[in-house]
């Protein structure tokens, strides 16, 4: 339904764990029509819970005075355990909540979430070029055969 496709580039991933979200009728609506960005999303953990920030699901066309606020806040459906880890690796230090992607299963909207490390620029730029020299490798296989 909607991925956070910058997230892999900018952040070293650590664990992906997957959550359930806390939605209203008119946001069930407006993801199933496929309309949400995840780009300035993050997570948290607060007093035990854990919340989702920045994460924007546009108003229902269709909705009435019922609709929802696009960036609201909602809350993450986790085991008290998951939470727990979390909870201590985003206080370690250096890590945190960022979305991959949402979608359903089973008529449910999960949540896919990462926790990571920002990347500095040079990172970003030494994983590119280690791209390009495996795709030029692969290339040069491939004419061998």
């Amino acid at each position: 339904m909607a991925t956070n496709r910058r997230a892999r580039h900018d952040y070293a991933i650590a664990d992906v764990v997957e959550a359930g979200l806390v939605l209203t009728g008119t946001e069930v609506k407006s993801l199933r029509a496929g309309r949400a960005t995840l780009t300035e999303g993050y997570g948290q953990i607060t007093d035990g819970e854990a919340w989702l920030y920045g994460v924007h699901i546009p108003e229902y066309a269709l909705g009435t005075w019922t609709n929802h606020q696009p960036r609201r806040v909602r809350k993450l459906l986790l085991h008290r355990n998951e939470i727990d880890k979390l909870a201590r690796s985003t206080a370690e230090g250096g890590f945190t909540l960022i979305p991959l992607s949402l979608y359903f299963s089973g008529g449910k909207a999960k949540i896919e979430l990462a926790l990571a490390r920002g990347k500095r620029t040079y990172d970003k730029r030494h994983e590119l070029a280690r791209r390009d020299a495996q795709r030029e490798v692969d290339r040069a296989l491939r004419r061998r055969r």
